[in-house]
Order: C-alpha cells, then structure tokens, then sequence
C-alpha cells in the first residue's frame, strides 16, 4: 500500500508542477497559433460572432497586453527600489482586465464564473468591451488602433482625447495595428 500512496504522490507532484497553459510558441504567426491552440482559435471565433470584433483585432490586442500569457500580471512597485509595495494595478490575465472592469463585465453579462486566466472568458470580455468602444465612441470593431486606445485608456479617457498626449501610446497602438494586419492576411491564407 505504501508503494500505492508514493505513486499517487508523485502524479500529484508532477500535475501540480503543470503549472497553466504555456503561450504559443510562435506568436508572430496567427497560422501557427491556430493550429497549436485551437482552443484560442474557437474562442476568437465565438466573440467574432457575438460582438463583432474581428479575430484579429482580438488576438493582436491580446497579443500586446499579455503576450499571451494566461497569468500575466503587471511589475510590482518598489519603495527605495528595493522593497516590494504591491502591483502596479490590478491587471490579470491575458486581456489584462483591471478587477472594477472584469467585475462590471461579470454583472452586465451575467458570467459570474469568468475567470481573467481563461481564454474564452479573457476573448469574451475583449469583445464586450470593445463592442462598448463601438457604442460609446463610434470606434468600428475592425480599427484595431482606435480600437486598442479606447481599451488602454478607458471609454471616458478616450473620448477626452487623453491618448494624445501620450507619443508612447500612439506609438504602441500603431504596432497592434500592424500585428493586427499582419494576422489578418496570415488568416487569409492558411488551414487550421
């Protein structure tokens, strides 16, 4: 019976080291990704179809906030440089949702059981927030540059045109735009 329970053990061991999901391993290549995580692929593939946000405007916002990493979380501050105060904000998740956004997000759709760490929710939120970018600043779905501004900056932050005053950030949106296109055409030509 000892023989049984060191067995046991070291399944539970070795299943506790899984850890999560790893990121696709070439993420500069939508084809690639489709085919290593279809569950990705399906996920993009049911917000289109609910909120209307292409899936590559979703995948190149995910790919700029997360990288996508299932648990990515922003740097911690440091008082002195040295001594840890916390993160930088509440950011989690691959669509990097801060908790007072993930929260409204849970009640105006009802998924209480979301979790930030899971794709399809992380893919669903993207939609539903950028469907309210849509409503809220006429941003189309298919902009992923306006779309990635409104995103970072909040509806209201964006309306005001806080964005503006920021090179780094219009620097920044004009890459998910790239990436945006380039997993756009990348999409256009392959099978997964």
């Amino acid at each position: 019976m000892s023989r049984i329970f060191l067995v046991l053990l070291g399944v539970l061991l070795l299943a506790s080291c899984g850890g999560g999901q790893r990121p696709p391993s070439k993420l500069n290549d939508a084809c690639a990704i489709a085919r290593e995580r279809p569950d990705m692929i399906k996920a993009f593939k049911s917000t289109e179809r609910k909120w209307g946000v292409p899936v590559h405007v979703q995948m190149a916002t995910i790919y700029q906030e997360s990288r996508y990493r299932h648990d990515a979380r922003t740097p911690h501050k440091y008082v002195l440089g040295v001594i840890p105060m916390g993160r930088q904000s509440s950011a989690y998740g691959y669509s990097q949702a801060l908790d007072g956004t993930w929260e409204e997000y849970q009640r105006e759709t009802g998924k209480r059981r979301a979790k930030r760490d899971r794709i399809r929710d992380a893919s669903d939120f993207v939609g539903w927030y950028m469907n309210k970018s849509r409503e809220r600043n006429g941003i189309s779905p298919a902009d992923a540059r306006n779309q990635y501004l409104a995103y970072h900056e909040g509806h209201t932050g964006y309306a005001r045109g806080s964005h503006y005053g920021k090179t780094w950030l219009l620097n920044v949106a004009d890459k998910v735009d790239a990436r945006a296109k380039m997993y756009q055409a990348q999409l256009a030509n392959c099978r997964y």
